[in-house]
């Protein structure tokens, strides 16, 4: 009999602690899903805003090697699409941005962009969250590079 007690303590203290993890947010800053073609990849941001506070992280940006024609598709937490976002692309250099796309508010998921959209056969893809949280002007990124298989790099030969 009380060994069945015991047993059945530890087992309500376990329910207890798993009920008490779920809806909890997670300890530290969320990542965000790529997928292109059958590569799937999850990025962890180089900044967030975790607690009320503007963590920046050493994080480096992975980068895919992509065949050319293909959908990237970027899904993003649901705190990050309630926050709502963006995707800026940026040159082979992580330094010029070439453009923005604003996704359309609420959307977890994002597949409106592909290899060929950008004229470099390398770039970057940094998801950026909305400013305007509890961090203010600080906001999430999660950069992400690509390389276009077979792309021309723009070297011009020599005669």
């Amino acid at each position: 009999m009380v060994v069945s007690r015991g047993v059945h303590g530890f087992l309500s203290a376990v329910l207890l602690l798993v009920l008490a993890g779920c809806g909890a947010e997670p300890a530290g800053p969320p990542d965000v899903e790529v997928e292109v073609g059958a590569q799937q990849l999850t990025i962890r941001p180089v900044q967030y805003c975790l607690d009320g506070e503007g963590q920046r992280y050493d994080t480096a940006a992975p980068i895919l090697e992509v065949s050319p024609g293909a959908t990237i598709s970027l899904a993003v937490p649901d705190a990050v699409a309630e926050q709502g976002w963006s995707v800026q692309v940026f040159d082979d250099q992580l330094e010029e941005l070439l453009g923005e796309v604003d996704v359309p508010a609420g959307e977890r998921v994002f597949e409106e962009i592909g290899t060929d959209d950008v004229v470099p056969p390398a770039f970057y893809l940094v998801v950026v969250e909305d400013k305007g949280g509890t961090c203010g002007e600080f906001s999430g990124a999660w950069p992400v590079g690509f390389i276009r298989a077979g792309g021309d790099l723009g070297e011009t030969s020599s005669p």
